[in-house]
Parts: structure tokens; C-alpha cells; sequence
């Protein structure tokens, strides 16, 4: 959980003011954040200022008085974009042990414990602000994704995309179904493009979307509020505008007594628990909450506050710019699950995605975000490791290298993928065996290989670290010879389980203990040479 109010600026009252500042990558620390500011004033805090790290002058930290950091890890413990510049400032030789003298501050991380440097960034956030002088008002909070509570928040503040419109409205062109009818996974591959012009991006990179609202959900809510659907409206943010806590909003809305008591109590301390398995665990939709509670009709000026933005989603881009220049291809799960209560709920954005017709006419707002696995040299050897639909950038390594070759020497690619069923969901199974052919950049030929774990075709599972360690001799050789290893996958045993099989592979055939094997592998992520991206 994050710190709460009463922890972490209870003395900030008298001050009057209580600074939270946050750097988020995908919009979950900014929800966090303003959960923290909008429990502060709650708590009695009179001024409470909640602000983007990047939209913060750091040479003013000093003058604050009680501060709270909210700071999510990306990639190989990498700080969020919003927070590069902050961070750079704060490792100013000039600054000295007593900078931050009278500053008191807390730190939340979130981060997933599926990466190697779990929230890396926080910690060192939090060490840097000590070192500096600041006070730790309480310990650091580390917020797990791999939690039951995850490290996420709903936030019902009226939010804004601050990074500008979408530098690319690409036009689906291809929508096709990977895994078989009757498998019980649902992946289809997307490709996207820009008619007029070259898509910029790299191989590793990923595409944020921003996906439209079912039209059907849209109607039902304009009829649950009373809108006027011809009606156009203009909404402009002000910074300064405080949100309140959105059951204690709808309470006071709320015409019948039953419904007025069950939303003030979600709004107290005691309910908090209750609120989180009716809420978050449900994933009930802000028009569910609505019909639950029928009597509270909200004026739209309140309404649209306690609405929060779409947001936008990341997908690994699984295309080369070489081989597709005004294009980019996606590799998507349609994602569904059931909640406690056995209610069907389905991924906005995949779901969205997968109902789009290519024939027609539909234009989809992109963003290109750099990802966490950076794009080898031709000639760095390459193991890579992707079970299931975090192939994706590996089928873009796979391309480029393809690209390459045809005009320069290209060094050897092995390739660990791993799935349930050859015949149900062995994704792009084509596309590898073409390349595992002949001359392609994971044939023989070519000093290459594909190695494919088929988990659920054989009594005993078999998985990619199972693979890896079969081909011992031809990893470790391959590792000799100045290899980069990109590790992708879930965010749960998966990494930690393939970088055991490599230390294995490393003590087998250089004869060390694992210790030893463990350090070798923490000189190869040193050197940029053990990349790893994982996704919950």
C-alpha cells in the first residue's frame, strides 16, 4: 500500500502544504499519487499540490517542507521518462550532505519483483534523499505487482494525457487469429501502418494505443446520467482543482439512505477493504457502480471529475523498421478473465483491437515508446529467450538480422521459444521454420538454431529453461564468443527460472559453482549484454 496520509505528512499540517510528486511510465503512479493527495486532504492537510516530477523545478526541493515521492520502475531498473531530469539534477557533485536539510520526506515505490531490480528506482530515490539530508518521515513502501492487492490503483481524478495528441493515427490493415479456434487462448497478430509516410521507430521499441469505449457501454451511460447525446462538450483541466473521494461524492448525491450509508462507509477507514473487493477485485466499470446505486444523480460538472481517462496500453512492437517502414505489427492477447464473483470481464484494449474491420475505415491513436530491450549490432551473436506472445520483439530481432544479412555479415542467432501445443498456439510457426531453413538467420547454415518447448505434449512439461540447458554447449560457446542474452516473458518465475538455467549452463561447462556463475552473469548485465523484459 502506499503511505498513508496520516504517516506520512501528519506534521504537515501546521506547514499548511504537503508536496507529492510522482514519475510514472504508464499512468499507475500518478493514480497513486493523487490517491495519497486526496487522502491528505482528507486528513486535515489545507494545501496539498500533487505534481508530475518532470513539471517540478528540483532546485526548489530544498524550500519544501514535507514531501512525498511516488515512483515507478521500468525496464532494467530504469526510471520513468518523467523522471530522468529530476533525477540527473539530484546527482549534481554541488550538491552537499546538508542540501536538503529540514526537507521530510517518503518514498513509494512500484515496481514488479518479476524484474531483477525491483523497484530500483525508488530505493535509489530514497537513498540519494538521505545522502542529501533530507529526513525519512517512515520507511520506504514498495508496492508489488505480483501482490493480490497489486501495487495498481483506480483513481477517480479527472486525469489528462499531458504528453500531446498522438504523433501517429495508424490505419489497421490485418487482423488475423494465431492460436486455433478451439485453443482456450485467443492471440491474433495486427498490423498497422501510415498510408502517407515511414512509421519511425527501432526494433525493441514498443507502441502505446489509445482505445475508444465500446459504443454500446458509451449509450448506456448517457442514458443511466441523463446526457443530452447531441450535445458537445468542452472539458479544460486546471491544475489547482482538488477531486474528492468519489464514494464520498456519490454519497452526498445519493437520495435513498441505504445507498447514502453503504457509500459513506466505502468512503471511511473501516470500509477501505470492503471498497477494494467491491471495487478493484470486481473491476467494476464506473456505469456498474452507477446502476448499483441508482438514486445518486450526479451533475455532470461532478460526474466527468469522477470519471478517469482511458489510458493508453503498451505493446511490444514484433516488426523491423527494415522489413516494414511504414508499418508496425502487434502481437496481442485478447485478454478475459473471471472476477470472485464469476463475472466475465474482457481487456479493453485487445478486445477493441480485435474488433476492428481492415476494410473499413479506422484510424487508431499511437504513441512510440522506446522499450527495454535496445537493438543488437549485426554482429553481436544473439540468445534469445520468449515463451507465448512475448515473442513479439523477438520476432522483430528475428526480421531485422533477416534485413541485415542481405547486405553485411550477421552473426549467429539461437532462438528459445516455448508454448503449450504444436497445433494450438506455436505462434508465427512458419515464420520461425522459415528462418531455421536454408540460409535463414536461425539455420544451421548460419550457426543459428530454434529450440521450441511444446509444455503440454508430453506427460512431463517441458519448458525453455529445460531447452536451454539441453543445448549447454551451444549457449555457452555462443556466450564465449561475445553473445547478448534478451530474456522475455512473464512477469512471475519465468526470468528468474531461465537465469537459473543459464548460471547451470555456466557451471557445467566452465566447471564453477554458482556463485561464480551468478557474478558472470551480473558482469554480462553490466556490459548491456543480459537484457530482460517482463509483463504482468
Amino acid at each position: 500500500m502506499a503511505p498513508s496520509a496520516a504517516e506520512a505528512d501528519s506534521a504537515a499540517f501546521s506547514s499548511g502544504r504537503l508536496l507529492v510528486l510522482y514519475a510514472s511510465q504508464t499512468g499507475n503512479a500518478m493514480d497513486a499519487a493523487e490517491r495519497v493527495g486526496r487522502e491528505a486532504e482528507r486528513g486535515g492537510c489545507t494545501a496539498v499540490d500533487v505534481l508530475s516530477m518532470d513539471g517540478f523545478d528540483p532546485s526548489r526541493l530544498p524550500s519544501e517542507r514535507f514531501v512525498v515521492f511516488v515512483v515507478s520502475t521500468t525496464g532494467q531498473g530504469d526510471p520513468p521518462d518523467s523522471m530522468k531530469g529530476f533525477w540527473r539534477y539530484l546527482l549534481r557533485k554541488d550538491l552537499g550532505a546538508q542540501w536538503l536539510e529540514g526537507v521530510r520526506h517518503a518514498v513509494f515505490g512500484l515496481g514488479d519483483s518479476g524484474y531483477q531490480k525491483y523497484n530500483f528506482a525508488a530505493k535509489k530515490l530514497d537513498r540519494r534523499l538521505s545522502h542529501l539530508g533530507a529526513e525519512q518521515v517512515i520507511e520506504i513502501g514498495l508496492g508489488d505487482d505480483q501482490h493480490p492487492s497489486g501495487a495498481r490503483t483506480m483513481s477517480p481524478a479527472l486525469q489528462f494525457h499531458d504528453d500531446g495528441g498522438p504523433p501517429y493515427m495508424l490505419q489497421m490493415v490485418a487482423n488475423q487469429r494465431l492460436t486455433e479456434e478451439g485453443s482456450d487462448r485467443h492471440v491474433r497478430h495486427f498490423e498497422l501502418e501510415d498510408p502517407s509516410s515511414a512509421v519511425s521507430y527501432k526494433t525493441g521499441d514498443a507502441l502505446e494505443i489509445l482505445p475508444s469505449q465500446n459504443p454500446s457501454a458509451v449509450d448506456a451511460f448517457i442514458e443511466r446520467c441523463n446526457l443530452d447525446p447531441d450535445c458537445y462538450v468542452t472539458i479544460r483541466g486546471k491544475s489547482e482543482d482538488k477531486i474528492s473521494n468519489g464514494s464520498a461524492v456519490m454519497s452526498f448525491f445519493a437520495t435513498a439512505e441505504h445507498e447514502k450509508e453503504k457509500l459513506q462507509y466505502f468512503s471511511s477507514p473501516e470500509g477501505r477493504d470492503d471498497l477494494y473487493q467491491y471495487n478493484q477485485k470486481e473491476s467494476r466499470t464506473v456505469l456498474e457502480v452507477l446502476e448499483d446505486f441508482p438514486s445518486v444523480q450526479m451533475p455532470f460538472e461532478w460526474l466527468v471529475q469522477l470519471t478517469p481517462p482511458l489510458k493508453k496500453r503498451a505493446f511490444s512492437i514484433s516488426s523491423s523498421p527494415l522489413a516494414h517502414p511504414n508499418q508496425i505489427h502487434l502481437t496481442v492477447s485478447i485478454v478475459s478473465w473471471l472476477t470472485p464473483f464469476k463475472r466475465t470481464r474482457h481487456g479493453l484494449c485487445s478486445t477493441w483491437l480485435a474488433g476492428l474491420d481492415p476494410r473499413k475505415d479506422n484510424l487508431i491513436p499511437c504513441w512510440i515508446r522506446q522499450g527495454s530491450l535496445p537493438p543488437p549490432h549485426p554482429s553481436v551473436p544473439l540468445v534469445l529467450i520468449g515463451p507465448g506472445t512475448v515473442c513479439a520483439p523477438f520476432r522483430a530481432f528475428v526480421e531485422e538480422r533477416a534485413a541485415q544479412s542481405v547486405a553485411e555479415p550477421t552473426a549467429p542467432v539461437l532462438y528459445f521459444f516455448g508454448c503449450r501445443n504444436q497445433d494450438n498456439d506455436f505462434l508465427y510457426k512458419d515464420f520461425w521454420l522459415a528462418h531455421a531453413q536454408d540460409e535463414g538467420v536461425l539455420s544451421s547454415k548460419k550457426d543459428g538454431g530454434l529450440f521450441v518447448a511444446f509444455s503440454r505434449d508430453q506427460p512431463q512439461k517441458v519448458y525453455v529453461q529445460h531447452k536451454i540447458k539441453e543445448q549447454s554447449a551451444r549457449v555457452w560457446n555462443l556466450l564465449l564468443s561475445g553473445a547478448a542474452v534478451y530474456i522475455a516473458g512473464s512477469s512471475t518465475k519465468m526470468p528468474a527460472d531461465v537465469t537459473a538455467a543459464l548460471e547451470e549452463v555456466i557451471c557445467k561447462e566452465q566447471g564453477v559453482k554458482k556463485e561464480d556463475a551468478s557474478k558472470w552473469l551480473r558482469a554480462l548485465e553490466r556490459a548491456g549484454r543480459f537484457n530482460i523484459e517482463t509483463w504482468s
